[in-house]
């Protein structure tokens, strides 16, 4: 189950396409998170422990793995500065059948989310100001 944490850009269809090759599995789900602007946002920037971080992702995939009997899966997190517009993260999840690799996939997105030890800072014209949880995240979680 490879993990990344790191600071440089990846190119997502690259990183499919090599995830990809030489699967037997019968479906490939991946999502792809961008910095999304608005209210005046110009940039995040995304603090983390490194070696904590790992493992948590790494927990994370082996679990999802495991409900879902995945042939493997992958996550790419970056920190640091990111502008608005940048990739931020990608999971990528494959499977005997589709259902579970997006199941699979899903299930990783929310615990990314919420369990992920990343800290985030919006900056924007107004200033900075650190991302909070949602409770509407947390809920999430409730279905898994």
């Amino acid at each position: 189950m490879p993990v990344r944490v790191q600071t440089a850009a990846f190119d997502a269809g690259a990183e499919l396409n090599g995830f990809s090759k030489g699967l037997a599995a019968g479906a490939v789900v991946s999502f792809t998170g961008i910095v999304r602007g608005g209210g005046g946002m110009t940039a995040m920037e995304i603090e983390h422990y490194p070696g904590m971080t790992e493992r948590a992702l790494t927990a994370i995939a082996e679990e999802a793995s495991r409900r879902w009997s995945l042939e493997c899966a992958l996550v790419i997190h970056r920190y640091g500065l990111l502008e608005v517009g940048e990739t931020i993260m990608m999971v990528a999840t494959a499977a005997r059948h589709r259902a579970e690799a997006f199941q699979a996939a899903d299930f990783l997105m929310d615990y990314l989310k919420s369990r992920a030890p990343f800290w985030k800072k919006e900056i924007g014209e107004a200033g900075t100001s650190w991302v909070d949880a949602k409770a509407s995240d947390e809920k999430a979680l409730a279905r898994w």
